[in-house]
């Protein structure tokens, strides 16, 4: 049986354990640093649930939802065993509780965003070694669940706040309308702007890139 609890502070019993999963599935420019992570836990606007499998930290979400823009982002999905159903387990958690926390803001979302690796340019495919999580697998997970690819060269600054840019990932939407072809632009660099905000070293790269999306109408959303 897998259990859904929601860490809240760098104190939680089970926080250890998940940033040491972390560190096995991400590279080390994608992970905040342990005691960085005491502001984001205690941020009531940000999710942060594990699966636990007898007593062991087997998976972990983190989203957030923006009424104002009626948009969630999914900051990461990790499967830390095979054959548990903890992917299909943690989807179903997140949907629920984003039903929820658009009910009680009042908004009716339109979608929602999500970075994924591109296998096809990232140089290292290993991710610690645990298969579910290689990049050709959760490019086509995305893919099943409805996500598209949002048509711009996409990089991000590093949570290592070295102030790099991490290339090789692609931000996509999973739209509510499956046959929205185009999103907003202006929604686009809103969204990353506010997200971004918490790391104060943006590379030339991304600041490049956010220009180049406030000067667009809008972006075209092609398959994954």
């Amino acid at each position: 049986m897998l259990i859904y609890h929601r860490i809240c502070s760098i104190e939680d019993q089970y926080f250890g354990a998940l940033h040491k999963l972390l560190q096995t599935i991400f590279p080390p420019e994608e992970v905040l640093a342990y005691e960085l992570w005491k502001e984001p836990l205690e941020d009531p606007t940000i999710h942060v649930y594990v699966a636990i499998h007898e007593g062991e930290v087997v998976g972990s979400t983190e989203y957030r939802y923006y009424p104002l823009l009626r948009v969630a982002m999914t900051d990461f999905t990790i499967i830390g065993k095979a054959s548990l159903g903890i992917g299909r387990f943690l989807m179903r958690n997140r949907e629920r509780d984003l039903e929820k926390l658009a009910q009680q803001s009042g908004t009716t979302p339109i979608g929602m965003f999500a970075e994924v690796y591109d296998p096809y340019r990232a140089v290292e495919h290993a991710f610690g070694g645990v298969s579910p999580m290689n990049p050709y697998v959760r490019r086509e997970v995305l893919s099943h669940i409805g996500y598209k690819r949002i048509g711009v060269s996409y990089v991000h600054p590093s949570w290592d706040h070295e102030g790099q840019a991490v290339a090789e990932l692609d931000l996509c939407f999973l739209p509510k309308d499956e046959e929205l072809s185009a999103i907003d632009a202006s929604l686009v660099a809103e969204f990353l702007e506010g997200y971004y905000s918490a790391l104060p070293n943006k590379p030339a790269e991304w600041l490049r890139m956010m220009e180049q999306i406030r000067t667009s109408g809008s972006l075209e959303l092609y398959p994954l």
